[in-house]
Formats: C-alpha cells, sequence, structure tokens
C-alpha cells in the first residue's frame, strides 16, 4: 500500500490542483474522473483559517447563545 500523501495547508497556487483525491492532478487533466469540474482546496472555500474551523474550534460568545435553544 503506498503512503498517503501529507495535505498541504497553504499551496502556493491551489487553482491549478485538483483536491479531490491524493492523485493531486492539473486541474486540467484529472485522473481520477472525480466529476469534470476541479475538487477547490479549503483554503479556496474558506479562507487562509480554514483550518481552524475544525470541529474543536473554540465557541466564541456570539455563536454559544445562538447554539443553545430558549
Amino acid at each position: 500500500m503506498p503512503p498517503v500523501k501529507r495535505f498541504p495547508i497553504h499551496p502556493a497556487k491551489p487553482g491549478r490542483i485538483c483536491w479531490g483525491c491524493d492523485q493531486y492532478c492539473p486541474a486540467d487533466a484529472m485522473k481520477c474522473g472525480n466529476g469534470s469540474v476541479a475538487t477547490p482546496h479549503p483554503s479556496e472555500l474558506f479562507g487562509d483559517d480554514w483550518l481552524e474551523w475544525g470541529l474543536d474550534a473554540p465557541v466564541g460568545p456570539d455563536m454559544s447563545s445562538a447554539a443553545t435553544p430558549d
């Protein structure tokens, strides 16, 4: 079994690569057939602080009031 590639946190030019699988193909030459559009890197969707949005991200005071039912 080949080793899993490490996922880059802040790639230099994320728009040039499809991030849909571990092959990291050029966006215009995908090998896996993962649809017809390249899968964007999370930084393209959520910004450079995308990694801080995880399940263990701290909840701010404005978010804690929205999470509790009245």
